[in-house]
């Protein structure tokens, strides 16, 4: 048997043996205390401490957010009832058209009002692209609800004499009765405008009104004529019957035409030659829808006022809020120290009372847009409009409340920051 033998610990290290290492004496280090992370806030934590002061002055609150809300809610319906004017046009425009043009006597080279051919209107229908041609002429009468009222208290009521077709062309509606026809338009009758009848008290056909010496029957009262409002206040008697009793001479003071979409333009550069040959210059053409369209640009112009006035209105707002926040620092001076001794940052109290005021505004900005739009839908409703509120200009509310609250809260945020823990605490 061999014996065995036990190696020294040199002898291990040459074989490769790992040696176990020195322990390392002990070092005496002097530690100081160890300073305290400062906690962080998460996005719910921060709203939670905003809406803390919110919730413990509600009063205040209110009335700071109303000032905001009246500003938005005066630009929301500022912008909703223009829109909602301006859709009632397009709508009216759609369902009357826009391809009707109107053409009338202008001045003569000395002057004085010119006069259109009384065959005007047949050479105008021969315009291939014309669909529709209608004529009223002014007879020079004046219509009166009875034959006791002086002559001269006419109301500036005109008595024209006008086409069978002319309803349908300008887009015409009865309110009362019937419209001037093959049977009627011989005979001594009738048909008056909207604001005619209102001026007259005659609502209803059935009645005689005093014209030009004799009495007339009213057969019908029309609704008021958008695309020709001149018809309002006058009233249409058929050519015959002014021929025969109101010594009409026959020439027509406004010829309305209606032509193809596509060729309005065309049929307009060549009406003045065709209506009058010898003198094209003294004959002008116009197109109703433009006057309906440069209504709505001048409705644009005011609504742009309007949208200035609600803009100091919110910005007003935005001082009362801007105000509120400063109060509320000055009170909350305790609060403050507290939470600062207690390890919140400078930084965290800014966001805090930002969020507090951003909050604030976002309250009278949702307010607003509710209140903004409830006022555009009941005037919108009581015209018979259809109701339109741009979303811009919900979002632009909302958005700009939301600046003008980030601005109204930053400096009593950096001023409640700024507040020492030891003179917070010691001012109460």
């Amino acid at each position: 048997m061999t014996e065995r033998t036990h190696t020294p610990g040199p002898a291990r290290e040459e074989a490769g043996a790992p040696s176990p290492l020195p322990p390392r004496p002990a070092r005496n280090r002097k530690r100081g205390p160890s300073r305290p992370r400062p906690a962080r806030l998460r996005p719910a934590d921060v709203v939670r401490l905003g809406s803390t002061g919110l919730r413990t002055r509600p009063l205040r609150v209110f009335l700071s957010a109303l000032g905001i809300a009246i500003g938005v809610a005066a630009m929301i319906a500022v912008v909703g009832i223009s829109g909602s004017g301006q859709a009632e046009v397009d709508r009216r425009l759609d369902a009357l058209g826009t391809n009707l043009l109107r053409v009338a006597p202008g001045e003569s080279l000395s002057g004085e009002k010119a006069e259109l051919p009384e065959e005007s209107v047949a050479m105008i229908r021969r315009i291939p692209p014309v669909q529709e041609v209608a004529a009223t002429g002014d007879t020079g009468a004046h219509v009166y609800r009875n034959d006791r009222i002086a002559i001269g208290h006419t109301g500036s009521l005109s008595v024209l004499a006008a086409d069978t077709g002319l309803l349908p062309t300008v887009g015409g509606r009865l309110r009362e009765g019937r419209w001037l026809d093959s049977a009627t338009e011989e005979y001594p009758a009738v048909v008056l405008g909207a604001t005619a009848a209102q001026r007259l008290d005659v609502y209803r056909p059935g009645i005689r009104l005093w014209i030009g010496g004799r009495w007339f029957s009213l057969i019908g009262v029309l609704d008021p004529v958008p695309l020709a409002p001149e018809l309002d206040s006058a009233a249409l008697v058929g050519r015959p019957a002014a021929r025969t009793h109101l010594r009409f001479d026959g020439h027509p003071s406004t010829v309305y035409v209606r032509a193809e979409d596509s060729r309005v333009t065309a049929v307009r550069e060549v009406l003045p030659a065709t209506a009058y040959p010898e003198k094209p210059g003294e004959v002008r053409i116009s197109r109703p829808s433009d006057a309906l369209a440069a209504r709505e640009a001048t409705e644009s112009a005011l609504t742009g006022l309007l949208l200035g006035l609600g803009g100091v209105a919110l910005l007003v707002g935005g001082v009362g809020v801007g105000n509120t926040m400063v109060i509320s620092v000055l009170e909350r001076r305790t609060e403050i120290g507290l939470r600062r001794a207690l390890g919140a940052t400078r930084a965290q109290i800014r966001t805090q009372f930002v969020m507090e005021s951003l909050l604030l505004s976002l309250i009278g900005g949702l307010a607003g847009t509710v209140l903004g739009t409830l006022i555009t839908s009941g005037y919108a409703l009581s015209r018979d409009w259809p109701t339109v509120v741009p979303a811009w200009a919900s979002a632009a509310g909302i958005g700009s409340t939301l600046l003008i609250g980030a601005a109204a809260g930053l400096y009593p945020a950096v001023r409640a920051s700024r507040l020492a823990p030891t003179q917070a605490l010691a001012g109460t």
